[in-house]
């Protein structure tokens, strides 16, 4: 994994230095995807990486941004937000007083107002060629996001008129642009237009091989890869039993690992129902019982 070190601080947007964990795995899979994303954004194409609920969508690109050797600025999708609150806007004012005392017996006071601008996190990555890492960026506003195409295609971020950079800035040479969604979610999800989605190189993530999951769960929670094979599998075979009402992930096994008791098989059983449980949920008829479909996972 990847862990933001090192964070700067620009105005009010935060910078970060994404820096390697050693528990960071990368297989034939991750690399796969690493290699191609890197040579796509190396060629000025900005990438999207889509894929369901705990693929590892952030944690590569936090990887992808590290390997590529810049600055992060992060933005997780809002409804709420507005271009004002990727661009910048106006945040109070300044105010000037000058007092003229030169002559002892007159007195003369000059003051005015002018209004402050704050670029936002778009603006600051554009200015200085940091990585952009917009996560989930399909919980945005399609509105919101049309400030991309310019940015993306003629390499031009426009600007309020209130800006004190007039009304267009150049996207600097270096700044990069890593999107991320899952098109499997639908509650406060809006569909992309055509035009941004058109612009990006969609790079489609599923969940991990089983190889792999094994390699996640015994880097992250630093158990054997017996027993993060063990895990992986029993996790892996109530995802693939069509039963569950939410798909349990690599974080549901890493969960079981990391509080796993070799020495303890009811607390293992009980851990497993713990964490899968409402994974599975009750049923339309409320008729299932969670508890007994993975007691009998495990015994298989």
């Amino acid at each position: 994994m990847v862990t933001p070190v090192g964070e700067h601080t620009m105005d009010l947007v935060t910078v970060i230095n994404p820096k390697p964990q050693n528990e960071f795995v990368e297989t034939s899979y991750i690399s796969s995807i690493t290699e191609r994303g890197l040579r796509y954004i190396k060629k000025g194409f900005p990438i999207h990486l889509s894929g369901p609920t705990g693929c590892g969508k952030t944690t590569l690109a936090l990887h992808i941004a590290y390997l590529l050797g810049r600055p992060v600025v992060l933005i997780n999708g809002d409804e709420e937000f507005s271009t004002s609150s990727l661009v910048g806007s106006q945040s109070g004012y300044r105010k000037r007083k000058v007092v003229d005392r030169f002559v002892s017996r007159v007195y003369k006071s000059d003051e005015s107002m002018t209004k402050t601008w704050l670029d936002d996190r778009l603006t600051t990555a554009c200015k200085h060629g940091f990585t952009l890492i917009y996560n989930e960026f399909t919980r945005s506003r399609p509105e919101a996001n049309n400030i991309f195409l310019g940015v993306l295609e003629e390499r031009m971020l426009e600007l309020p008129s209130a800006s004190d950079d007039g009304n267009y800035i150049k996207v600097h040479p270096d700044f990069s642009a890593i999107f991320t969604s899952n098109p499997e979610e639908y509650a406060g999800v809006y569909r992309s237009q055509d035009a941004l989605m058109d612009r990006l190189i969609t790079l489609p993530m599923t969940h991990y091989d089983e190889e792999t999951e094994i390699a996640i769960t015994q880097a992250k929670a630093g158990v054997s890869r017996q027993v993060a094979k063990k895990i992986v599998t029993l996790v892996r075979k109530l995802r693939a039993a069509d039963v569950c009402e939410f798909t349990p992930t690599i974080r549901a096994s890493v969960a079981i690992a990391r509080v796993y008791d070799e020495g303890d098989k009811d607390w293992f059983e009980q851990t497993c129902i713990d964490i899968l449980s409402p994974k599975i949920g009750k049923g339309d008829k409320g008729d299932v019982d969670p508890a007994s479909i993975i007691h009998d996972l495990i015994a298989s």
